[in-house]
């Protein structure tokens, strides 16, 4: 597969997860991102409802993964809320080069 096309179904299947998990675990509606209170990693972790629980706990090392930078406690970045486009070319600038980096190291791996 090439870089472009990797690149771009790794951007596509980066704001599909986020959509989803984020439509179905938050507290506050359907969003494409998570809004106030809401929090990015955290989003169904405190839910009453048990099955929002344990997806939660499962998918949260790949939010870590896919969220990056703003994961971090130092950045407050969405906690400003910031427009959404702001937050779009944050991904897919973040997720670019994390796509890249996965599609160098699978080339190696499968080269070796």
């Amino acid at each position: 597969m090439s870089k472009t096309k990797f690149v771009i179904l790794f951007i596509i299947f980066g704001f599909a997860f986020l959509f989803i998990t984020t439509s179905l675990l938050g507290s506050t509606g359907p969003r494409g991102f998570p809004q106030p209170p809401d929090s990015i990693l955290t989003t169904g972790s405190d839910s009453p409802i048990a099955w929002k629980n344990a997806v939660s706990t499962i998918i949260l090392p790949i939010k870590v993964v896919l969220i990056g930078p703003l994961a971090l406690p130092q950045v407050n970045f969405l906690k400003e809320d910031p427009p959404p486009p702001f937050v779009g070319i944050y991904f897919i600038f973040y997720w670019t080069i994390l796509a890249l980096l996965i599609h160098y190291f699978l080339g190696k791996l499968k080269h070796s």
